[in-house]
């Protein structure tokens, strides 16, 4: 199979297994002292407006105008992925360790096949459904809703709940109105993303909450330049370069990567628990996203109704 594709893919593939999988581990050292949302609001600030500085001189910037709907439509794309996922993910981690925080984020392909299926009507072989059901299965055992086991369930949930927002964040961006350009576009919402965050937090009263140390510093150093930049540029690079089906593995090899390193880095205990069902959302996650990179046919979804009825009242 390492045959079929250059080094540099390769290369690209194994920086976004790290950074990504490691994210969680980063992030788990920054909520110690730092408060979820302005934590989350400096990183996104920083990595978006200096990603915008790159990008925006550079592309074909005719016909790709940054203006009032391309704004407002940043705000509800960063909005879903970085105010509610990342917003959640981080208070979440507060309670919740690192691997299994990756665990519950790494449900986010069932997400989007599943809502791709109700709302635009996906249609997906059996195997996918097979993965629906060992996906929340994994989720659900993860859960231990009515055991006695050690996770907080609330933070799991919200975490759960930012994974479903980030699934509609990315069908939203669809048929957005955003950039055509991608760093300009990823830029633009994290910057609204960022200032979202930053209203929440002060809102909440986090500033005089934050406790500024340098394990903190370090750890949202790390976010902004591994998680954002190296993450974020190998990528949009892999995603010109290399088949959808081998860039979607990331999403079953980082929840893998931030629970060894969980245990690594911060002692964090792996239990049978997780391990059963981490391997029930992999396998889980695997089918879907092997399903999902069929081409199939397309049923009847919330939004195609509404395109046929529409249809229907124009001709009568």
């Amino acid at each position: 199979m390492a045959a079929r594709y250059g080094s540099r893919i390769w290369l690209a593939l194994g920086v976004v297994y790290l950074a990504w999988g490691s994210t969680f581990v980063a992030l788990a050292v920054v909520v110690r002292d730092l408060p979820p949302f302005l934590a989350m609001s400096a990183r996104h600030l920083i990595a978006g407006g200096l990603l915008l500085a790159y990008a925006l001189p550079r592309g074909a910037r005719e016909g790709d105008p940054v203006g009032r709907r391309q704004i407002g439509a940043a705000f509800i794309f960063g909005g879903l992925l970085f105010l509610m996922s990342h917003g959640s993910l981080a208070w979440g981690q507060q309670t919740i360790p690192a691997g299994v925080a990756a665990l519950l984020v790494g449900s986010i392909p069932i997400w989007m096949a599943l809502l791709d299926r109700i709302v635009f009507g996906r249609r997906l072989p059996v195997s996918a459904y097979v993965g629906f059901l060992l996906g929340f299965a994994g989720l659900a055992f993860l859960f231990d809703p009515f055991g006695g086991g050690s996770i907080d369930r609330i933070g799991a949930l919200v975490i759960v709940g930012g994974a479903l927002t980030w699934a509609t964040g990315s069908l939203y961006s669809r048929g957005a109105p955003l950039p055509r350009r991608p760093i300009v576009a990823a830029g633009l919402g994290s910057v609204c993303g960022g200032l979202l965050l930053a209203m929440v937090s002060v809102a909440s009263g986090e500033l005089g909450d934050a406790r500024v140390s340098a394990d903190a510093v370090l750890g949202l150093a790390y976010l902004i330049v591994v998680g954002s930049f190296a993450g974020f540029t190998a990528y949009v690079w892999l995603l010109r370069a290399a088949p959808l089906s081998l860039i979607s593995t990331y999403a079953y090899v980082n929840p893998v990567v931030a629970v060894i390193l969980g245990w690594a880095v911060l002692g964090e205990e792996i239990t049978v628990r997780m391990l059963v069902a981490g391997a029930a959302i992999v396998v889980s996650v695997a089918l879907i996203v092997r399903a999902s990179a069929r081409p199939v046919e397309s049923g009847r979804g919330l939004l195609r109704r509404e395109a046929v009825s529409a249809a229907a009242a124009e001709r009568s």
